[in-house]
């Protein structure tokens, strides 16, 4: 349950999926530290292990994707920062790019949470809202470069 919560912040009163996106921030900045592979390497190693507490903390809450479940939010993020240059503005904006997925889901990110269950679809349609956030980012900064200067 402390994995699937974030860290405990999953149980604080509002907002936990914006808390536990918050969360993705100082571990996406221990995993630029590790050199080589480490950092896709972390990142499977993350998956799988969000896939495998979510579920897990689904079947003891015996509640489908309860709100306390922020390791997905976590994932999410990462997956939004991959490539990120390390400047406050494009962290805000992936940030601000992963929450307007995450709670407008667009199509896949709609269909992944309303069709897939357990482990897999808590995180997968977190997952695919990070895609479409990194992907937005992206196209900003290759129009606006000074933004991560």
């Amino acid at each position: 349950m402390l994995i699937a919560s974030g860290g405990g912040v999953g149980y604080l009163p509002a907002a936990p999926g914006t808390w536990g996106s918050l969360v993705a921030l100082p571990v996406n900045l221990l995993l630029l530290r590790l050199p080589g592979l480490g950092y896709p390497l972390s990142l499977a190693v993350i998956f799988l292990l969000a896939v495998y507490t979510a579920g897990a903390a689904e079947k003891i809450t015996d509640r489908k994707d309860p709100g306390l479940i922020v390791i997905d939010e976590v994932m999410g993020m990462l997956i939004a920062l991959i490539g990120v240059p390390m400047h406050l503005l494009p962290w805000l904006l992936a940030f601000g790019l992963f929450r307007l997925f995450d709670i407008a889901k667009p199509w896949p990110v709609s269909w992944a949470d309303r069709h897939l269950n357990g482990g897999l679809g808590i995180v997968l349609d977190d997952v695919l809202a990070g895609g479409y956030a990194w992907l937005v980012l992206r196209v900003i900064l290759a129009f606006f470069p000074q933004l991560a200067a």
